[in-house]
Order: C-alpha cells, then structure tokens, then sequence
C-alpha cells in the first residue's frame, strides 16, 4: 500500500498577485450554472512547471481580490493538479481564471482514510462519509455460507450522517450496500453467475490495495476485486481481474452534498473471453436505507421517470430521495457518455416491492445487450455519486452530470 498524494489546503485569505512569483494563468469556460455545485477539475502540471507541489500556491483571480483555492497533485504517468473550482450561480460569468504561483503554504489533509478492523472509512473534517469492506463478512447465523462477501461500500452516509445503504436483507442475503456483480456470463463454456451468490457457481472479492491518498481536495483508494468461477471439481478460477477507484472530494463543511467518483477497469484474467450476457439487472448496485418505502421516498430518472416507469429505461442519471428521519435526503447516480451503452438501461424496483416498496436501483448496462471483453484490453466504467440533503431537482442533477460528462476547456497561459 502507498501513499504518494501531497496536498496543499489554504484558509480563504487576501494575496496579492504582485508578491508571488507567477507561473501561468488558467482560464476556465464555465457552463451556465453549477447549481450550487463545486466542479472538480485537473490539468497536467509536468506541461506547466517542475516545481514540486510544496512550492506552488493556486489562488481564483476576481475583479475585487485574489483568494487562495486547496490544491491536490497526483503522481502517475503525468503529475495531475486537481481543485474544485468554487459554486457559482451568476450565469453572466462565462469564465473563471485561476493563477499558479511559486510560494510555501503550510500542508494540511482534511479528507483521509482511516484503516480498521477490516475496513477502509473515508472522513473529512473527522466526519465519516463512506466505508469499504476489504475483510470477508459472513452472512448471519443459520444463513448458508455461500452468502459471504467482500469488497463492498457500506455505510454510505448523507452530508448530515444518515445511513443511505443497507446490507444483507432477510429478501435478498447477497445485496451489500453498493457492490459490482455481472449476473450472467459465458465463460469457457458455462454460464457464471457472480451475482446470486446462492447459486454458488462464482463470486466478486477484494484481493488487494493498490494505493489510498489522503489531502485537501479528495480521498481516494484503488483495489483490486476478483472475479471468481467455482469449478464443478472444486478449484477456482480468477475469470476478470477489476482495478477500481472510489474518490470521494472534500466536501465544503457546511455544504449538504459530496461528489463520490467510482471508475472501474475491467481485464480479462486469463485467455478466454468474458462475456457479459443480457439479463435484467447486471453491475454496479444500490440498496437503499431499509427507512425507506413507496411512502416516504422517489426517483426520478434525467429523463423524468419516476419509480412508477423508470424500470428499462435509458438514461444519463437516476437519483432516489427520502426521508431520513426528520431530515431529507439521497444521492443521484450519474453514468459517463464513455461508458458501454450509454445512455444506460435501468433497474428500478417496483412500487410493490415486497408490498411496503423496499427501493433497489442501478444502472444495468447489459439489460437489453450483450458485452463481449476480449483478453488483453481494458473496459472502463465511470460512475460519478452526488450524495445529498435536502431535495434534489432536475436542475442540480443536470447541472451535476453536465459538469460530470466534460470537464471544461482550460486555457493555460505561460508566464514568459
């Protein structure tokens, strides 16, 4: 496990752009209207400066002030600056411009993951806001062991410490928060599932962690999840290995959201293909808090269906909304247009579920398609989580998935 992120995270104060030495100038086209939405945005710092982050200080450049913005870099194959560029409403601001400067700043990390006991817990400002399973957790007494599962989120909390998901339900032992199985697929000529566990014919584990980062603009880690076969002789086969990435941003201390970034990267593990059959429900899933029932919660889809119709559907996003408590709130699922078959299928429980409307939805990219993942490339499945309270409109989930979808253009301007 390594950890290889520096951040730099400043108070809001008063520069002045003469003091500093510059080193370029950004200008970002902004879209209409973020909707109250920060914008998480990089660009590639080895094309602008070898100076290391410790030495860089990033301030928005206004009519009235200069105000110091936390900044994140990220070391791969190209060092990446990130910063979220604050909430703006003012639709006649159709650019943003931000200054890279050479100067010290005090480090300071206020979004970290803390290791415990089997498990990984995102927290920013010492307030938790999601939780990874890596150890094993084992069904509840009396319950067949096949249920056993790894690799999975849950709790998801709201801004204001609300549990959003729910694991193990006496209705379906197998369902785990928000977690990644394919249903059915051909594999050396037998059918998997991966998803109903009872079936005992495969599984999806945590196998190990690339990496997790700590800093001022996000939190991330990287894992690898197997994608395991149960061969009828007793042996296991890895079918697909899956490097997945869950990035949770900073969230404002007041604010009542935070983005959550899921990317999966699909490879097939050996040398015969994976291919994902059309079934009705496939991928990345969500059971929802069990507070919830066709009484007290909705959805509603980028295409305006509710949970009466968004079942097969297509769309660029879905969210699910309700009570919680005595407060309000959800999250909405945003797909990438890079992703297979998008705009993506839907899955939404129906109103009835088990009479009191239990909700269970996801994006189901294989519902009405077969995908075929050949040996020795890479799929790639990029989900972006806006988790919230209060109520969510149209407006803001579009605002949100618009932001998602295309970063926008930066114009980089060297100092000479």
């Amino acid at each position: 496990m390594t950890r290889y992120t520096i951040s730099l995270c400043f108070s809001l104060l008063m520069l002045s752009p003469l003091i500093a030495q510059k080193i370029a100038t950004f200008e970002v086209d902004m879209q209409p209207s973020t909707q109250g939405l920060n914008m998480p945005v990089s660009i590639n710092l080895d094309n602008i400066t070898t100076l290391p982050e410790a030495d860089l200080v990033l301030t928005e450049i206004t009519t009235k002030q200069a105000v110091a913005i936390p900044f994140q870099v990220k070391n791969g194959e190209n060092r990446m600056l990130h910063w979220l560029i604050p909430a703006q409403n003012n639709a006649k601001i159709t650019k943003r411009v931000f200054q890279l400067s050479k100067g010290k700043q005090n480090i300071a990390v206020t979004i970290k993951p803390v290791i415990d006991d089997g498990m990984l817990t995102i927290q920013a400002n010492e307030k938790n806001l999601l939780r990874y399973y890596f150890k094993t957790l084992m069904p509840p007494k009396r319950v067949d062991e096949a249920y056993k599962r790894s690799g999975f989120i849950h709790p998801l909390w709201s801004p204001h410490g609300q549990v959003l998901t729910r694991i193990q339900p006496p209705d379906h032992y197998h369902h785990y928060g928000i977690w990644n199985p394919w249903t059915h697929v051909l594999f050396q000529g037998d059918t998997i599932d991966f998803w109903n566990l009872n079936a005992k014919k495969g599984t999806v584990r945590f196998a190990n962690f690339v990496s997790n980062t700590e800093g001022g603009v996000f939190s991330e880690f990287e894992t690898l999840h197997e994608h395991v076969v149960f061969k009828r002789d007793g042996s296991e086969v890895v079918a697909m290995n899956e490097l997945q990435t869950v990035r949770v941003y900073r969230p404002d201390e007041k604010a009542d959201y935070y983005i959550m970034d899921i990317v999966s990267k699909l490879n097939c593990a050996t040398e015969s293909p994976f291919k994902i059959l059309a079934y009705r429900y496939a991928g990345m899933g969500w059971r929802a808090t069990q507070e919830w029932d066709n009484k007290n919660s909705e959805v509603l889809s980028s295409e305006g269906k509710t949970r009466k119709d968004a079942d097969g559907t297509k769309a660029r996003w879905w969210l699910a909304q309700g009570t919680l408590g005595d407060d309000y709130g959800g999250a909405a699922m945003l797909s990438h247009p890079t992703n297979f078959n998008h705009p993506e299928p839907l899955r939404i429980w129906p109103e009835n579920q088990y009479d009191r409307g239990d909700l269970f939805g996801m994006f189901a990219p294989t519902k009405d398609i077969d995908w075929l993942l050949e040996p020795n490339k890479t799929y790639v499945l990029r989900y972006r989580w806006l988790v919230f309270n209060g109520k969510m409109t149209k407006e803001k989930a579009d605002a949100a998935w618009k932001a998602f979808a295309e970063m926008p253009k930066i114009s980089v301007t060297l100092q000479k």
